[in-house]
């Protein structure tokens, strides 16, 4: 008789919402623009496609579209190896998708979303529950946005719960707060949620210099650190742009970290996911916090000088390759 084996258990779960993304193929308004090239983009695929880019064991819990964006986003995960077992499909929503332009400079480029009333702004515990069936959590970390809460009530109870179930079970959990205030009901409930998660979560916040000033009204990175630090989280990275990150942890370590040089920004969209996966996959293979951050540096970077929000994610190889370079 077989004995049934034990799934193994995932380096990373992460949750979100994936957009099929339009990129233009020239610079100038996105209404004059005629060719675009497609890709599958949303802050959570990208980290989750980074990971498995670097040989984790990733899972992508979600909702598409049965559509034909949604059947282009699930061959996307397949190719990139990432495991779509908690990857759902909605007959009665679409999947989201979204326009970006490109511009000459480097600056941030134009930006159309179309993603109200999404598949997976239909997700919720309950898709969790029955998919999930009160297993143990499946993965040694969790990933989480400030994006999927503001997605609908539904999502918002998931996420939460995540989180509690996370660490419950002893697993490490990232929170990047990935801030969309066009999708909240006003700043101020973007901003209670938005710290209410970070605090549930604990484990490793990732604000943004100007996210960190409008969550906690505060100006310098220093600062915004000791915030989150207070209120339960374990380490706290506030990404810098061009001026790097400064890193801090609840034992009193704490530093700048400066950005690495880079000779042409091609599109900036993905940097701060870029970031995560460095910080993220360096912690799991137990790097202490200034290499984690100067991992998160580097991929950085590398996603700036590639058009498409995850283009310039590296595989292992590339990534080892370019720090014996570096």
């Amino acid at each position: 008789m077989d004995v049934p084996t034990r799934p193994q258990i995932l380096d990373m779960l992460t949750v979100g919402e994936p957009l099929a993304l339009f990129v233009a193929q020239q610079p100038g308004d996105l209404a004059a623009v005629d060719n675009f090239q497609r890709f599958a983009a949303g802050a959570e695929l990208n980290v989750a496609t980074g990971l498995a880019r670097l040989g984790l064991r990733v899972a992508y819990l979600s909702k598409v579209g049965e559509d034909s964006f949604g059947h282009f986003v699930r061959c996307t995960l397949d190719a990139e190896a990432i495991d779509t077992r908690y990857l759902l499909t909605d007959p009665q929503h679409g999947t989201g998708f979204m326009l970006k332009g490109r511009t000459a400079d480097g600056s941030d480029p134009p930006i159309e979303y179309h993603r109200r009333g999404s598949a997976a702004s239909h997700l919720g515990l309950a898709d969790w529950q029955s998919l999930h069936a009160g297993a143990a959590f499946p993965a040694r970390h969790l990933h989480l946005t400030g994006i999927t809460p503001a997605l609908s009530a539904s999502t918002r109870e998931l996420v939460f719960e995540l989180a509690s179930q996370a660490r419950a079970a002893g697993a490490s959990v990232s929170f990047d707060p990935n801030l969309r205030p066009r999708l909240w009901p006003s700043e101020a409930a973007m901003v209670e949620c938005v710290n209410a998660l970070a605090s549930h979560a604990g484990g490793t916040v990732l604000p943004g210099l100007t996210e960190g000033r409008v969550l906690t009204g505060l100006q310098h990175p220093q600062d915004i650190a000791d915030f989150y630090l207070r209120r339960g989280a374990q380490r706290v990275l506030v990404k810098l742009a061009a001026q790097g990150a400064y890193f801090a942890d609840a034992q009193g370590c704490s530093a700048m970290l400066a950005a690495q040089v880079v000779s042409q920004v091609i599109d900036p969209v993905g940097a701060g996911d870029g970031f995560a996966v460095g910080v993220i996959s360096a912690l799991l293979e137990g790097l202490d916090l200034a290499d984690a951050c100067a991992r998160g540096n580097a991929i950085g970077a590398r996603v700036l000088q590639f058009s498409g929000d995850a283009e310039g994610l590296p595989t292992r190889a590339q990534l080892q390759q370019e720090s014996q370079q570096g």
